[in-house]
């Protein structure tokens, strides 16, 4: 408990947390410098949360030993109760790792870890050898992106020892990815940079039938990059809009992603706003979606990507600004398929989009718009799922997502009642539908103007603020749903407020900015659909983990108790292993170690043991994550290891994976050499 205590101490009063200020920069633009670009007075989950706080701060004073024993949830206010029965063989046994600062991967004991791929390494017949001296827009097209993050692995039929990864690829690092003297402009950097976004599709192969894996060692016909430059096309009802007409290429800020029934990878476009500048201003019709988006409305970005791109001109190209910001569907069977912006998800700064079913046998799509004070939404198809191997029946299947209906979720805090031996909801909530392909149920909105301001048309209606929602994603186990809100650190008020030169409002403080308490660590978010059906318009919700440090009085593990439960914070996205266990990984934790990834039972007597599986090396965050169907393998993704104020190529922060004398992000596995399941 030493350890806890001191990791809780070293933070004092700190302008942007634990995380770098070089962070901030490259990410997101400096973000939290801005107010949320939200002005509604919308009602904030902080707000309707304090009663589920209060309520835990009783529970944990009393011992809260009931919760622990919950196994199954009310499904909503009026609805029947279900109990989802516990697998005896899903308990979690492995011992957590400590929370450590160390340079490099450190996975339970008893597990392996290993590389698969990282930034550079060869896509396809002929790509060439990586040199960071002779980097060009080309060779970085034929080579695996930077900074992955969300992490797929799909099968290859016919052949269970052999997939396809889907890797995606968020942002670059400059300082870290050139050396001082290798004779780059400005302009070389950016066009290596705007081609290492994006995706990658690796053929991969497991090894000797263990859970470890591999690149294929023979270039693959499948191996793909997918950049900013790529030809794309937008479909949906927002596809013909005069926003969208121009040419739409190429995707960018690749956050979390979904794949789909049918074998195709979604990939959300998160913080596109930051790569626009506006030298000469942009028109005034344009000016209130920009400022919604947090889009520069005049000035120039830190990348300055119009300098080698026209297309991120604002001021002469203002429409470029609307191809991004959408939900992309990527077929990985087929490397010369173009990839889809579809328009029905709406456009924000999408974490991801994770797919489920309904009863009836519709998809559903879940969706976080990453941002302070911004939405939960989620889409629900028209037409239901074909199932079976028939060209007619994949086609059918690629058209559910241009017709559906678009939702925004509002959230109320009036709990069930207390006193029956489980932990009651803390609130319920309803979906309110934005639109559908054919109507829009918001006034003055057409329907491609809510697909192309979601934002601002769910203001319109209401929906909840909330706490950075990341990725949301739904058991397949139980059915609950579950949604990172990261965190969202209340601050004292500015002393003033005023437009600057780069066409956005930004706080100005005098001396240190200091954080209120907010939800400084992240909450984890747990709902339950009316029925367990992914249609429902209405839920119910608990405040699964309130996470930080154990010995924190406002911290909540389930109702577990605390003194065996692992520290966490900044909870960002989530996987579910075979039994429906809970994987989060962290961006970012404010406890002064490195980031890593979680595993937590979410049903039967161990419900809220969170524990720590693996950490990620210094100024690293852990994406992915992924637990195979089997079992038998969980992936990560060690982002932007070295991402320190002050590191670079030369003189870098981190060198992981340790095969230069700088650092090159990339993709890793963790298995158990006895064959057991991950987490056993």
């Amino acid at each position: 408990m030493t350890s806890r205590r001191r990791l809780l101490d070293v933070l004092g009063p700190v302008r942007h947390g634990s995380r770098s200020l070089a962070t901030c920069r490259v990410k997101c633009d400096n973000a939290c410098d801005h107010p949320a670009p939200n002005p509604t007075d919308n009602p904030r989950f902080a707000d309707i949360a304090e009663r589920a706080l209060s309520r835990r701060a009783v529970l944990a004073g009393a011992g809260a030993g009931a919760a622990a024993v919950v196994v199954g949830r009310p499904l909503a206010a009026g609805a029947a109760a279900r109990t989802v029965a516990v697998d005896p063989g899903a308990a979690l046994t492995f011992t957590p790792v400590e929370p450590t600062v160390v340079d490099d991967v450190v996975v339970a004991d008893g597990y392996q870890s290993a590389v698969i791929a990282v930034w550079g390494d060869p896509v396809g017949r002929g790509a060439p050898a990586f040199d960071p001296y002779r980097q060009s827009r080309r060779s970085q097209e034929r080579q695996v992106g930077y900074n992955a993050d969300y992490l797929m692995l799909l099968p290859l039929p016919g052949n269970g020892d052999k997939g396809l990864l889907a890797v995606n690829h968020e942002y670059t690092n400059e300082e870290l990815m050139f050396p001082a003297d290798g004779g780059y402009t400005s302009a070389d950097r950016a066009a290596v940079a705007m081609a290492a976004h994006g995706m990658s599709i690796l053929e991969v192969e497991r090894v000797g039938g263990t859970g470890e894996w591999r690149r294929v060692t023979r270039p693959s016909r499948f191996d793909r990059r997918i950049t900013a430059y790529t030809p794309m096309v937008a479909s949906g009802p927002a596809a013909g809009d005069p926003r969208l007409s121009g040419p739409v290429a190429g995707t960018l800020n690749n956050c979390a992603g979904g794949v789909t029934p049918w074998g195709t990878v979604l990939t959300g476009e998160e913080n596109f706003n930051q790569y626009f500048d506006a030298p000469a201003g942009v028109s005034a019709e344009h000016v209130e979606s920009y400022l919604r988006y947090q889009i520069r409305t005049t000035g120039w970005s830190t990348r300055r990507w119009s300098e080698v791109d026209e297309r991120f001109d604002a001021s002469r190209f203002p429409n470029t600004a609307y191809t991004f910001g959408w939900v992309v569907e990527v077929d990985p069977y087929d490397p010369s398929s173009t990839p889809v912006k579809r328009t029905m998800l709406g456009r924000f700064k999408h974490e991801g989009a994770t797919v489920s079913f309904t009863a009836d046998g519709r998809v559903v799509a879940y969706m976080g718009d990453d941002q302070n004070d911004d939405y939960l939404y989620k889409f629900v198809s028209r037409g239901t799922f074909r199932d079976g191997p028939s060209t007619a029946a994949r086609w059918h299947n690629m058209t559910l997502l241009d017709h559906g209906t678009l939702y925004v979720a509002v959230f109320s805090g009036d709990g069930g009642p207390e006193g029956d031996g489980e932990l009651p909801y803390d609130g319920t909530g309803r979906w309110v539908p934005l639109a559908s392909d054919r109507t829009s149920y918001v006034e003055g909105f057409s329907v491609a103007e809510v697909l192309v301001n979601t934002r601002l048309a769910a203001d319109r209606v209401g929906a909840t603020k909330m706490d950075r929602p990341e990725d949301v994603e739904r058991n397949p186990v139980t059915g609950a749903v579950y949604a990172c809100l990261t965190n969202n650190k209340a601050r004292t008020a500015p002393n003033a407020a005023a437009p600057l030169t780069d066409g956005l409002i930004r706080e100005t403080f005098e001396g240190p900015l200091v954080l209120a308490p907010g939800n400084r660590h992240g909450y984890v978010l747990e709902q339950w659909e009316a029925g367990n059906d992914a249609a429902a318009e209405t839920f119910g919700w608990n405040l699964f983990l309130v996470c930080g440090d154990p010995e924190d009085p406002r911290t909540w593990f389930g109702g577990f108790p605390k003194d065996r439960v692992s520290p966490i914070s900044a909870p960002d996205n989530v996987t579910f292993d075979p039994a429906g266990n809970l994987w989060v990984a962290t961006d970012a934790g404010e406890l002064g170690a490195n980031d890593g990834m979680f595993a937590v039972p979410v049903q039967g007597a161990d419900r809220g043991w969170l524990r720590q599986f693996l950490s990620v090396p210094v100024g690293a965050e852990c994406c992915g994550p992924l637990v195979t169907e089997d079992g038998s393998t969980a992936f990560a993704a060690p982002q932007h290891p070295g991402e320190v104020e002050g590191s670079t190529f030369e003189n870098p922060a981190s060198t992981w994976p340790h095969t230069d004398p700088f650092p090159r992000p990339g993709v890793i596995c963790v298995w158990r050499p006895d064959g057991l399941p991950i987490g056993r």
